[in-house]
C-alpha cells in the first residue's frame, strides 16, 4: 500500500500546505501562503516556534538566541499587511542610531550609521585618504542593490535562463569578485577594510570568498536602517505566530518531521512525524536546512542533482559559538551592538573557512539588547549575548570538552576590553556550540547559515525554491534563494507567490 493510503484527509476543503519548520522562513512562507487561500499547517520540532530565533528566558532573562538585527522592515510590514494589519498593532520597532560600533583590536571605535556626513567624518577619522573611495563605494554598493536585491532576490533561480540573463549584470558589478576584494578597491587602509567588508558574516559567508554582490548590505542598511523589536526578536516570532493562527491555521510544536511522503507518481503527499504520525498534504514546503531536507526527509526518495554525495561536496557556512549570559549589573558604557574585533582578520577566517581551525583568538559580535529595552533583564541588570564565528563541525572539534575553556576564553577577552570584572556579575549562563546547531537545529556539519553564500552556491547553483526532485515541494529559508539573514528568508517566502498557485487555482495532481 503507497504513502498517500495511510494519510487523513481533513474535512476542510481548502487545498492543504504543510510547512516543515517555524523560522522566519516557513513562518512567512504560512502567512503568504493563508493569504492565498491554503490551509497551512505549520510544523516545528522544537517546544516553541522560532527555529534559529528561539527565545531563552532564566530567572527573568531573556535572550534572543538567533538574529538580533532586523533590516528592511518593510519584508514584515508587507506581511501583517496580507492579514489585515499593521506591524505596530502587535511589535514596536526601534531604530538603531548607530547601527552598530565597530571596536578595534587596539581599542579605537568606529560607528556605523545611515547619515552620510556622519560616516565621511568617520573614514576620514581613520584615514582622510580613503574618503573619495568611501564615496564610490557607496555610489557602488547602491547599483548592486538595485540589482541584486531589488530585481533578483525575488526572482525565483529554478530555469538556467534567469540565471543567464542575470550574468551580464553579474560580470558588470563584479560580482565575481569577493566581497574582499571589492571593498579593498576603495579603501586603502586595514581597518576600514575590514569595517566595510565583514558583513558576510552575519550571514554565513567568508568575505575572501563571498560574492561581492553582498556589498549591497551597506545600502540595505542606510535605506532602510537598522531596527530592534522591542521585546526581542521571538517578540516578532509571536506576532507571526498570531498571524497564522488568526488565518485560521495551524502551528504544532513539539512536532518533529521525520520524512516527507511522496507519491507514486513522484508528487509530495504528505509528511511522516517522528512519532509516526502521517498527515496529508497537497503541497510541502520545508523550512528545514536544505542538507536535511533532501539527506534525511528524502532519504527514501532517489534524487538526481542533490545526491549524498553532492550534498558532501558542498560547502556549508561556518557555524557559530554563542554564550548567552545575565549580569546582576549594568554595563552602561556598552552599545547594543559591538563588534569586538581580535589582532588578525584574514588570517583568522583562513581558519575558519579554510583549514577548519578552532584558533585562540577571536573576533566577536556582542549583543546588549538592554540598552535598547530593559525589561528583557531583571530591574539593575543587563541581558547579553556574544558569539565568535568558528567552523563547522568538519573541523573534529570536540565542544563536548571544548565549549567552556573557549567561553571562559571569550570573557577574558571581554574583561579586558569592555565588560570589567564580567566574571563577579555573572548570574545566569547558557552556550550554544556547533553540536547543538547539529542535534538541536538538525543542521549539516552543525554549520549555522547552511550552504556558504559563494559565486556557484548562488542563485541558479543553490537548491531551487522549486525542489528539482520532487514535484509539489518547495523550499525556503536560509539555504535556498536568495540566503541567509531575515531579508533572504523572508524574500524566499515571497517567491512562493510566484511558484505556487492561489488555492482557487489549485489542481489536484
Amino acid at each position: 500500500m503507497d504513502d498517500a493510503s495511510y494519510l487523513s484527509v481533513a474535512s476542510d476543503p481548502r487545498p492543504h500546505a504543510v510547512v516543515i519548520g517555524s523560522g522566519f522562513g516557513g513562518l512567512a512562507a504560512a502567512v503568504r501562503l493563508g493569504a492565498r487561500g491554503w490551509r497551512v499547517t505549520v510544523l516545528e520540532k522544537l517546544d516553541a516556534p522560532g527555529g534559529r530565533a528561539y527565545v531563552y528566558r532564566d530567572q527573568g532573562f531573556v535572550f534572543d538566541a538567533g538574529p538580533t538585527i532586523i533590516t528592511a522592515p518593510y519584508l514584515l510590514e508587507e506581511l501583517w499587511s496580507l492579514c489585515g494589519r499593521t506591524l505596530a498593532q502587535d511589535v514596536a520597532l526601534r531604530p538603531m542610531d548607530p547601527f552598530y560600533k565597530i571596536r578595534f583590536d587596539d581599542g579605537e571605535e568606529m560607528e556605523a550609521c545611515a547619515d552620510l556626513d556622519r560616516m565621511r567624518a568617520e573614514v576620514a577619522r581613520i584615514s582622510p585618504g580613503d574618503v573619495p573611495g568611501f564615496d564610490r563605494f557607496i555610489r557602488d554598493s547602491e547599483k548592486i542593490y538595485e540589482v541584486a536585491f531589488r530585481e533578483l532576490a525575488e526572482q525565483p533561480f529554478h530555469e538556467f535562463g534567469t540565471m543567464l540573463r542575470a550574468a551580464p549584470d553579474l560580470v558588470r558589478l563584479g560580482g565575481h569578485w569577493s566581497v574582499f576584494r571589492k571593498v579593498s578597491r576603495y579603501f586603502r587602509h586595514p581597518k576600514l577594510r575590514i569595517a566595510f567588508s565583514f558583513h558576510p558574516l552575519l550571514i554565513g559567508g567568508n568575505p575572501l570568498t563571498t560574492t561581492a554582490y553582498y556589498c549591497l548590505i551597506a545600502h540595505l542598511e542606510r535605506t532602510h536602517g537598522v531596527h530592534f523589536a522591542m521585546g526581542g526578536t521571538g517578540a516578532l516570532v509571536t506576532g507571526l505566530a498570531g498571524l497564522i493562527r488568526g488565518q485560521g491555521n495551524a502551528l504544532r510544536c513539539n512536532a518533529e518531521v521525520a520524512r516527507i511522503l511522496v507519491s507514486p507518481e513522484g508528487h509530495a503527499s504528505g509528511v511522516q512525524l517522528a512519532s509516526g504520525e502521517r498527515i496529508a498534504a497537497d503541497i510541502v514546503v520545508s523550512n528545514a536546512e536544505v542538507g536535511h531536507t533532501y539527506s534525511k526527509l528524502l532519504a527514501d526518495h532517489p534524487r538526481k542533482r542533490w545526491t549524498d554525495a553532492k550534498l558532501k561536496r558542498a560547502r556549508f557556512s561556518m557555524s557559530l559559538f554563542v554564550w548567552y549570559f545575565g549580569t546582576d549589573r549594568r554595563y552602561e558604557d556598552v552599545y547594543h551592538h559591538m563588534m569586538v574585533l581580535g589582532p588578525r582578520y584574514e588570517p583568522l577566517l583562513k581558519d575558519i573557512f579554510g583549514r577548519k581551525t578552532l584558533a585562540e583568538d577571536f573576533s566577536l559580535y556582542l549583543h546588549r539588547p538592554t540598552y535598547t529595552d530593559p525589561s528583557l533583564a531583571p530591574p539593575g541588570c543587563d541581558s547579553f549575548y556574544v558569539l565568535a564565528p568558528v567552523p563547522h563541525l568538519g573541523s573534529g572539534t570536540d565542544w563536548r570538552e571544548r565549549a567552556e575553556p573557549y567561553r571562559a576564553a571569550i570573557q577574558r577577552r571581554l574583561e579586558s576590553t569592555v565588560l570589567p570584572d564580567l566574571g563577579q556579575h555573572v548570574v545566569t549562563s547558557r552556550m550554544l556550540t556547533p553540536q547543538d546547531f547539529q542535534d538541536r537545529l538538525l543542521s549539516t556539519q552543525g554549520a549555522a547559515f547552511a550552504l556558504e553564500p559563494q559565486l556557484f552556491q548562488s542563485a541558479w547553483f543553490r537548491p531551487h525554491n522549486v525542489s528539482e526532485e520532487v514535484r509539489g515541494l518547495f523550499l525556503v529559508g536560509a539555504g535556498t534563494h536568495p540566503g541567509a539573514g531575515i531579508p533572504g528568508v523572508i524574500s524566499s517566502a515571497r517567491i512562493l507567490d510566484q511558484v505556487v498557485p492561489a488555492a482557487a487555482d489549485f489542481v489536484r495532481a
